[in-house]
């Protein structure tokens, strides 16, 4: 009889009871719904690599925002100025036009009291727009030669004061909407800033000792590359002093730009006295010293010790002087960085530089490479 039985396929249910494999395979489909729900926050976590570059990112969105508010800053400090001349400007005029409506209000109480002068005289020396009434040739014909010159000099400060106080008007809109800029970009640069630290404070201990190797590894990089440009640089120079010494009997000029380059090396030299001396001090955006510095600030006050006026902003320092190539760099040259030109250090050779790196450092000595070849955007040699 057993042989006509038969057999339930493995997974079946039985009187309501699961068999085995089927509590198997729902046990290990709960475990792995599990493992999911555990991994899940997991994979949300950006890499490390992911955070730093992040963090990279918002310190050059920062700095870019920094450049701004230097340059905002800068020119509400010129409009401010400005707006003070022109409305002190405008009280001037408007004093000097009111002593010349009273000399010819005078004038047309005089000609009233005699009657030597029609009513509409009176009307015209104290109106406010006398300028109407010069083609009423018979009543200028009534007037002595000092009561013209009096109304001469009114229409004419009159004309000056309208033309001032539109000048005042114009400027002092300007102000407000370079004084809005300033905030937008003080704002902009607080908020990155902000990101950025709160990046960088979600990291374990681990992770940021792991931070901490790969920026050394970037720096040994760096460092490496500018030995290779101070070996290139060294290589080119002495061939050009060579082809220098061939040719000195023939180039009489180039006495006269050995005379130009001595010039120069010794304002840079002045320049980088100071830089060196401003080493250690903190980065702080805005800043332009004596305390603290931002990238600007920094290159602005060296060369400023050397007796050259800079621009604020790296947007205008760039435009400063002579572009050279990379292999000229001299010291004391402005080494700008990235494609929007937003960072700027000065060159000490060797390919090496003095700058204020960002947020949270201090004013050091770096390789020029120290955000990689690519960060490199000219080099530019001062006026």
């Amino acid at each position: 009889m057993a042989s006509h039985r038969k057999s339930r396929p493995s997974g079946t249910r039985v009187a309501g009871i699961r068999t085995p494999a089927l509590a198997t395979a729902a046990l290990t489909s709960v475990a792995l719904l599990s493992q999911t729900a555990t991994a899940a926050p997991a994979d949300d976590k950006p890499s490390l690599e992911e955070v730093e570059k992040k963090v990279g990112d918002l310190y050059r969105q920062a700095e870019s925002a920094t450049e701004k508010y230097n340059g905002a800053k800068e020119k509400t400090a010129k409009q401010r100025e400005q707006v003070d001349t022109l409305l002190d400007d405008v009280a001037e005029r408007t004093q000097k036009l009111n002593e010349a409506r009273e000399e010819l209000g005078s004038f047309a109480a005089a000609q009233y009291r005699s009657g030597a002068a029609a009513p509409d005289t009176a009307t015209f020396l104290l109106a406010d727009s006398p300028q109407d009434y010069f083609d009423q040739t018979q009543l200028m014909g009534r007037m002595t030669s000092r009561q013209k010159s009096a109304v001469d000099e009114y229409v004419t400060e009159q004309s000056a004061t309208m033309k001032k106080r539109q000048e005042a008007t114009e400027s002092l809109q300007s102000l407000t909407e370079t004084q809005s800029d300033l905030k937008t970009a003080k704002a902009t640069v607080q908020t990155k800033l902000a990101d950025a630290r709160d990046l960088l404070s979600k990291l374990t201990a681990e992770e940021k000792a792991r931070l901490a190797a790969i920026e050394k590894e970037k720096q040994e990089e760096a460092t490496r590359k500018a030995a290779e440009l101070a070996r290139q640089q060294a290589a080119e120079q002495k061939a050009a002093q060579e082809a220098a010494r061939q040719q000195e009997s023939s180039a009489p000029s180039s006495s006269s730009t050995a005379v130009t380059d001595s010039s120069y090396a010794t304002k840079a030299a002045k320049a980088l006295a100071f830089a060196r001396t401003q080493i250690g001090k903190p980065y702080v955006w805005g800043a332009t010293g004596p305390e603290s510095y931002d990238c600007s600030g920094l290159t602005q006050a060296a060369w400023n010790a050397a007796g050259i006026s800079l621009p604020r902003t790296t947007y205008d320092q760039v435009n400063a002087g002579t572009t050279v190539s990379l292999s000229a760099a001299q010291p004391g040259d402005l080494v700008f960085f990235y494609d929007d030109v937003t960072h700027v250090g000065l060159y000490i050779g060797n390919g090496m530089m003095i700058h204020a790196p960002k947020p949270g450092a201090y004013v050091r000595e770096e390789s020029i490479y120290y955000d990689g070849e690519s960060a490199i955007h000219s080099v530019v040699r001062p006026a």
